[in-house]
């Protein structure tokens, strides 16, 4: 049996190594579909592995975006199916200037066999 802590970080970093490559299959890999964000008073659901597109996430990240990084991941709740992570990420320009630090929580889900982020509420736009 996996441990779902380790995979639920396996995931995280996944995505967000996906994300920093502008990998938009990578980024769609380390998610669980439908996937909800929950950020800027808006509800968004992306159905299917896919539908993730990287043009969108660009689009809100920030003048200037080049990477984000964790700065901090820590387990609220973990199940043997789904963990919970208070997260809290930074976005920077190529330059290293930060455009921002941002509180989230993560949903971390096994579907099927495979674990990917499900869902997520950030204070991000």
């Amino acid at each position: 049996m996996s441990d779902p802590l380790a995979e639920a970080m396996r995931v995280m970093d996944a995505y967000i190594d996906g994300l920093n490559r502008g990998d938009e299959a990578a980024v769609n890999d380390a998610c669980n579909f439908p996937h909800v964000r929950l950020a800027g008073g808006k509800v968004v659901v992306w159905q299917n592995h896919g539908d993730y597109k990287l043009g969108d996430f660009v689009a809100r990240a920030g003048d200037g975006w080049a990477r984000s990084q964790w700065d901090e991941r820590t387990p609220i709740h973990v199940g043997s199916d789904k963990v919970h992570l208070k997260v809290a990420f930074s976005r920077f320009r190529a330059d290293g200037s930060l455009i921002g630090r941002f509180e989230t929580i993560y949903i971390v889900t096994l579907q099927a066999g495979y674990w990917g982020i499900q869902a997520r509420s950030s204070f991000a736009s």
